[in-house]
């Protein structure tokens, strides 16, 4: 990459560092759960059309949603910046700082476009409701990636789980993650005068939950099955005629997921035949798992500070699943994983993690991620040769996906 445009690209970022610093400070101090992410929308809303960049507020049919975007023809970059908080302890998956970082690079690559007149586009998407809410999977059925080349964002995690010269990790993956709500009916009674007259569906909820406590023991070490009980009736004197259950099944890659789902599912249907329960199943939204870009990953981990970088080790610096996954399987996706300054004890989701997204040193650390990401997205807008090179990559990797590898 031409030295110029590093240059152009740092200098624009580090010039606009109190307009990041200020979107960082107002998604942080006004933690907002999905999809009600009204004040982050409004903020970012304001300051990119103050900037002068064309803004879609409300975009892709998202109340909280927004898009901006510079330059014309060639390739499309996207940058994804969350936002959404988590519910009694705000910001404690870092959204503050991944937003920051997206927003950096977004301006450090449309002012290299401005500046070198190449044909390409950049965009800054708004991206609601990853905690959970699936905000990725309704802008991908909105078309939101369409076209494409790439799509980048960068997490923050634990630093204390990183070696003292490491300060994030390049290519992450992340599990898969098939989601059900399982409904079992019975029928009411009294527990003490007639018993015998109700269906439990309770002991239908307690049946599966030990039969999926067994089946733990036949999976393979990367699987993950939990569960919670939704409702599990309102009285003792009354045996529970409806009870309900939701449960989270993860693995390597989505076809593992929904074939472990399957297993799963056993378990409730046996539970159901056993105490003459009925029951019904709910899909919830579901994420694949994130099969990062090997050359998008390469790239990164050659345009950060040397040595700073790892390209996949510790591989289990953010477990978990993300809607990430499924933009990966929309076109080359980049999710790497920067640490901030964490105690022992406090990975994310946790309030000591919130405490540390709201440091200067973390806010640093997030935007000089940016710029890396800004170097990546500029050379698949400006490389051809590598560009073609990742896209190959991509479609060979989406091969191996569909066979369940």
């Amino acid at each position: 990459m031409a030295q110029q445009w590093t240059s152009v690209i740092e200098n624009e970022i580090q010039a606009r560092n109190a307009e990041i610093s200020s979107i960082n400070h107002q998604i942080h101090s006004n933690p907002e759960l999905a999809y009600e992410e009204f004040k982050a929308h409004e903020a970012f809303v304001t300051i990119l059309t103050s900037l002068g960049f064309k803004v879609t507020p409300h975009a892709f049919g998202l109340e909280t949603s927004f898009s901006a975007e510079f330059g014309s023809g060639g390739r499309l970059v996207i940058f994804n910046a969350e936002y959404d908080a988590l519910p009694g302890i705000g910001h404690a998956c870092g959204h503050n700082l991944i937003a920051s970082a997206s927003f950096a690079s977004f301006l450090g690559v449309a002012a290299a476009l401005k500046a070198s007149g190449l044909p390409g586009r950049v965009r800054l998407l708004g991206t609601p409701a990853e905690e959970g809410g699936g905000g990725k999977l309704k802008l991908i059925a909105a078309g939101a990636y369409k076209g494409a080349s790439a799509a980048l964002m960068v997490h923050p995690g634990p630093g204390h789980n990183l070696p003292s010269h490491i300060r994030g990790v390049s290519f992450v993956r992340m599990l898969a993650n098939v989601k059900f709500r399982v409904h079992f009916t019975g029928k009411e009674s009294h527990a003490a005068i007639a018993p015998w007259d109700g269906v439990n569906a309770l002991d239908a909820v307690c049946l599966s939950y030990n039969a999926i406590s067994m089946l733990r023991q036949q999976i393979r070490p990367y699987d993950r099955i939990h569960g919670i009980f939704r409702s599990a009736g309102d009285r003792p004197n009354v045996t529970p005629g409806n009870c309900c259950v939701e449960y989270y099944i993860r693995s390597q890659t989505r076809a593992q997921a929904e074939a472990l789902w399957q297993r799963v599912l056993k378990c409730f249907e046996g539970a159901a035949l056993a105490t003459g329960c009925q029951m019904h199943t709910e899909p919830l939204n579901s994420y694949a798992d994130v099969r990062p870009s090997a050359s998008l990953c390469k790239a990164y981990v050659e345009a950060m500070p040397e040595g700073t970088v790892s390209y996949d080790e510790p591989k289990d610096i953010l477990a978990g699943s993300t809607d990430m996954g499924d933009v990966c399987y929309e076109c080359p996706g980049f999710h790497g994983v920067f640490g901030i300054g964490t105690e022992e004890g406090s990975p994310n989701h946790t309030k000591g993690f919130t405490r540390a997204a709201a440091t200067e040193d973390a806010f640093a650390r997030a935007v000089e991620c940016g710029k890396g990401m800004a170097l990546v997205g500029w050379r698949v807008l400006s490389d051809d040769v590598f560009a073609d090179e990742m896209q190959k990559e991509w479609e060979a990797d989406m091969k191996l996906a569909a066979q369940g590898k």
